[in-house]
């Protein structure tokens, strides 16, 4: 007879210390199998055969593959595929008691758990879903009146109110380790298998270094000195945990906390309003008619718009698969209010190129630059990027780290004029959204 197992479906929570369905699982029964899925159904879509991110998830279950074996012989299964295909060869393979995940709050997981549930059910296995990459979400933090909150200053009040140790608690998983089941090791498919290759890209550390966090208030909005943690790869895909990453912030810097609040803020606005995945928050602003010009998304794309600071940004995300915040900011203002070109086109191209690309995030702050998200007097904000340059990179350090040839007669004279283009999207805006 097989021996009854339960697993415990990693996907955006690559660690074994302070997760919740682990924990759970561990707690709950005696022989626990880890389990992740390459999804074919996400890497299929990715263009890129260098996908930075592929190479990461890979490195990190590698890893974690090897911790589980040395430490408490066990193993991680790991499997490429479509989940449903996947399942249905593990419920050939294995006698399940159990299955244990934490929550996905995409439509794309929605869905997949969702129909994994039903194939659980059908063969009669439990399937149990815990909060982990949040500090709240749904409906933890929401209105008096019972409706979600869509303006982030009064949600990150009620955020603030209700917080107490209870809910940055980390979970002593390790406690129940034991419990892995025993097992040799298993093959995990290489990146080659996949499609995909291997880069010699250095990945962020997962500890913020230095005074980096203590010292955020103060130096976030300089591009050009390491002011901001790099930490949002490991939040993306859970090899940090967001609670421990919360007690110490709470301790070093309240600004930083407001950076956490914000994550919380746009899971939810996601959660509650699905509709943003495709269109504006605000529906009004889905009537802008944009002028989706292909020649100047292109030269946005690649860092040559003449504007120095939009074009450093440019070079670093194509270069590193990081930006700077502010300048992630600047650059998203560029190319909706500058250039006229949709929101969801710089969404798609950020989603295709950063490390720490999150939905809810990039959508949300997509939304925020282009004027047709949550904020409350939205469309007058057009930054101008000569201005930010002036007050955040002073020096030019930044700029010409990435622009070398700025300064030169090679550099590229700017592809639109500052004030005639603030004219025309007021106009443009205006024309859309008049009562």
């Amino acid at each position: 007879m097989r021996s009854k197992v339960a697993i415990c479906w990693l996907r955006r929570d690559l660690r074994l210390d302070d997760n919740a369905a682990m924990y759970h699982a561990l707690k709950n029964h005696k022989q626990v199998l880890p389990l992740f899925i390459f999804d074919r159904n996400i890497l299929d879509r990715l263009q890129d055969k260098e996908d930075k991110r592929v190479q990461f998830i890979h490195q990190e279950i590698t890893s974690l593959a090897e911790k589980l074996q040395q430490d408490f012989g066990s193993s991680l299964l790991v499997k490429y595929n479509n989940p449903e295909k996947v399942w249905q060869e593990i419920l050939s393979d294995f006698d399940i008691e159990a299955v244990y995940a934490n929550h996905d709050y995409e439509s794309y997981g929605i869905k997949r758990d969702s129909e994994i549930k039903m194939l659980l059910a059908e063969n009669e296995i439990p399937f149990y879903t815990f909060k982990d990459h949040v500090i709240f979400e749904k409906d933890e933090v929401i209105k008096d009146d019972g409706t979600p909150y869509t303006v982030f200053t009064p949600f990150s009040k009620k955020w603030r109110a209700k917080l107490s140790s209870f809910y940055y608690k980390s979970y002593p998983t390790l406690n129940y380790a034991s419990h892995f089941l025993k097992t040799s090791p298993f093959q995990i498919p290489s990146l080659e298998e996949m499609g995909f290759k291997e880069t010699d890209f250095q990945f962020p550390d997962r500890i913020a270094k230095g005074k980096i966090i203590e010292q955020y208030s103060e130096q976030r909005d300089f591009p050009a000195i390491q002011g901001t943690s790099h930490l949002g790869i490991h939040l993306r895909f859970g090899t940090l945990s967001v609670r421990k990453l919360l007690a110490f912030a709470l301790q070093k810097n309240q600004t930083f906390v407001n950076e956490l609040i914000w994550r919380d803020f746009y899971q939810q606005i996601l959660f509650h309003f699905p509709h943003v995945e495709k269109n504006a928050f605000r529906k009004v602003y889905d009537l802008i008619e944009w002028e989706n010009n292909e020649k100047y998304f292109q030269l946005w794309c690649e860092g040559k718009t003449g504007y120095p600071l939009v074009d450093a940004g440019m070079r670093e995300l194509n270069e590193t698969g990081f930006m700077h915040n502010r300048v992630r900011m600047v650059v998203a203002s560029f190319l909706t209010k500058h250039l006229l070109i949709d929101w969801r086109w710089g969404e798609a191209y950020f989603a295709e190129k950063l490390l720490d690309f999150d939905l809810a995030a990039n959508n949300g702050g997509w939304q925020w630059a282009a004027g047709s998200g949550t904020d409350a007097a939205p469309y007058f904000r057009i930054f101008n990027p000569t201005a930010q340059q002036q007050k955040f990179d002073p020096e030019f350090k930044y700029i010409k780290k990435w622009v070398p040839e700025f300064g030169t007669h090679e550099y590229c004279s700017p592809i639109v004029n500052h004030e005639e283009a603030r004219k025309k999207c007021l106009e443009v805006y205006q024309k859309a959204l008049k009562p």
